[in-house]
């Protein structure tokens, strides 16, 4: 009885060691990822102050919107032409399963309704255009003879994200994500700019921050490939913008923003763990 016994608990040993080394599921942490595509977004009135050697005037509750290019393949898939949309491009580091940081840029488009009549107050003086003159809260029509502006080359949103993942469904090769996490980074915007008779001007310049806080749903195929979808909302500063091509003359202005994102990514040197 006493052999019985020896033998079944070295059978059973055996087999609790093979099942423990064959039994593995993938585990996130240590590895890496990235992800390329694409973003519609919304922004609130913003006034915005205008200054330089012989201005200084502020327009108040600027109307903007996005600008999503066409929809067409060469457009979206050509590598020509990726970053002509408004796009996101992100790469992640799992510090464990469910957290992860990362570093990306949402290049979201800013575009001033032209046409738009605001209260504008200051003075302008010595633009040599129709503009010149005193403001205190006037109905101005803001033409682009007046001002155009733009940050669509773009408003280029470089930021860190710390998230956490949870799974919540899983069905044959396919697994189920809700993700929410907060971000901040540095706003380097190609604004462009006519203004008050002055040249177009379009050059990068860093020119303030932002906070951002989303949530999102993510679905991985094989563990390997992953669709996701991630709805943001934020706030971006900016103090310090170029309009032209003098150094003194800068705009600064902030508001809030709402993004929704569909991107395609991948995961690499997904390692596993026993369970």
């Amino acid at each position: 009885m006493k052999f019985i016994f020896l033998l079944s608990l070295i059978i059973s040993s055996i087999a609790f060691s093979q099942n423990e080394k064959t039994s593995t599921t993938p585990s996130k942490k240590g590895s890496f990822y990235l992800y390329w595509g694409w973003n519609r977004d919304l922004y609130t009135n913003s006034d915005i102050t205008f200054t330089g050697p012989n201005y200084d005037f502020k327009i108040d509750g600027v109307e903007a919107r996005d600008r999503q290019s066409p929809l067409t393949v060469d457009t979206y898939l050509n590598p020509q032409n990726i970053t002509i949309p408004q796009y996101n491009g992100r790469v992640g580091y799992y510090l464990t399963d469910k957290y992860s940081i990362s570093i990306g840029v949402d290049h979201m488009k800013y575009v001033m309704r032209a046409n738009q009549i605001n209260n504008v107050s200051g003075h302008i003086a010595n633009s040599g255009t129709g503009f010149d003159g005193i403001y205190d809260n006037t109905p101005t029509l803001i033409s682009p003879s007046f001002l155009s502006f733009e940050h669509t080359d773009g408003l280029n949103y470089i930021n860190s994200e710390f998230r956490r993942s949870d799974k919540i469904f899983e069905k044959g090769k396919f697994k189920f994500y809700f993700s929410e996490g907060v971000g901040a980074g540095v706003v380097l915007p190609r604004t462009n700019t006519t203004l008050l008779g002055n040249p177009r001007y379009d050059q990068f310049n860093l020119a303030g921050f932002g906070v951002l806080a989303f949530i999102d749903l993510n679905i991985d195929f094989n563990d390997r490939f992953f669709f996701r979808t991630e709805f943001k909302c934020g706030f971006i500063d900016l103090p310090n913008v170029r309009t032209t091509m003098f150094t003194d003359d800068r705009a600064k202005q902030h508001f809030s923003f709402l993004e929704s994102t569909m991107v395609l990514g991948v995961n690499l040197n997904t390692k596993t763990k026993k369970k």
